[in-house]
């Protein structure tokens, strides 16, 4: 497709993707932002709000392989990357390739996957690559990693480390759904008489591709990306942080604003991108101190509170 014909097709897929989802098209776009912009992305909610259902919607409405690994405390690292297998008619070891090698990959409960077994997800999600052994193996692109962990129930997980946390351009949650949102989705099941939803392919994983060459030709002046940094350095002084965001929190909110940008069929950043996507951008990526933690503190607001303190640069 020319750029002309690409244009329109981000709200078809969110149209889509909403004959499944209702009432969620916050969470549906900033979905859509973490695709088009090439980044993995975390859901952090409660059990039964349609995690799984909207990484398959996505999948299938952009034409990719989708494959999900429900993550376990006796999950092993082979069990996710594959492994080399004897072939006994040949008397050769050949490699067996586990279910890492898609382009949509769902890692559902993440947390509850020891260490060792996690870490067998940081090569992919940074370097696109896959290593058995001593062979090394190039995953097809795009490749994106939806991972979900649960906010309850913290007995036999294991809490995701911070390398693992920061290669996530996004940590979002989803809320349930209002009265009348959860009436139309009893009255949608009611006419489909069944649980599945039928999702059309609206595009092809090379569109997909082409929309991300686009994304990076959306244009950002010199002072946005100064107002980005100063975002990002005020979460390393501020009072209630430990550890602040590292020069991936800027290149996640940079990546983000300019996809959020092209959605919005503007070839150039503002400012109103730039606050848009930073809290879901920076607030897994700090780490608050003793007494903030123990009060339990939402990182969500001390983003907030960082956004209101930066001056917001006048853009011509």
């Amino acid at each position: 497709m020319t750029e002309t014909e690409l244009r329109p097709q981000p709200m078809r897929i969110l149209d889509e993707v909403g004959k499944a989802i209702v009432g969620k098209q916050p969470v549906l776009e900033k979905i859509l932002l973490a695709i088009l912009s090439d980044g993995h992305l975390l859901f952090e909610d409660y059990p039964g709000l349609a995690k799984t259902l909207m990484a398959r919607c996505f999948a299938s409405s952009i034409g990719c392989e989708f494959k999900r690994i429900q993550f376990t405390s006796d999950l092993l690292p082979a069990d996710i990357t594959g492994s080399y297998v004897l072939n006994r008619s040949t008397s050769s070891f050949e490699i067996r390739k586990g279910p890492i090698f898609c382009n949509i990959l769902l890692a559902d409960e993440i947390n509850r996957a020891p260490p060792r077994t996690q870490s067998a997800l940081l090569e992919s999600m940074q370097e696109r690559q896959v290593t058995i052994e001593s062979s090394t193996f190039k995953l097809d692109s795009p490749f994106i990693v939806f991972a979900t962990q649960n906010p309850i129930e913290y007995e036999g997980t294991y809490p995701l480390p911070e390398a693992q946390l920061d290669r996530f351009i996004m940590k979002i949650g989803i809320g349930y759904p209002t009265p009348a949102d959860e009436a139309e989705i009893l009255e949608r099941r009611t006419r489909r008489q069944r649980d599945e939803v039928e999702i059309e392919k609206i595009v092809s994983k090379e569109d997909i591709l082409e929309m991300q060459k686009l994304v990076e030709q959306v244009h950002i002046e010199p002072q946005l990306e100064k107002y980005i940094v100063n975002i990002v350095s005020k979460t390393r002084t501020h009072s209630s942080v430990e550890v602040g965001a590292s020069p991936r929190g800027s290149l996640s909110i940079l990546k983000l604003s300019k996809a959020n940008a092209w959605l919005h069929q503007r070839n150039y950043v503002l400012p109103d991108d730039i606050k848009e996507i930073a809290v879901p951008a920076l607030s897994h990526r700090i780490i608050l101190t003793p007494d903030q933690w123990i009060r339990g503190t939402n990182p969500q607001l001390i983003i907030e509170d960082i956004l209101k303190k930066v001056d917001v640069p006048k853009v011509s």
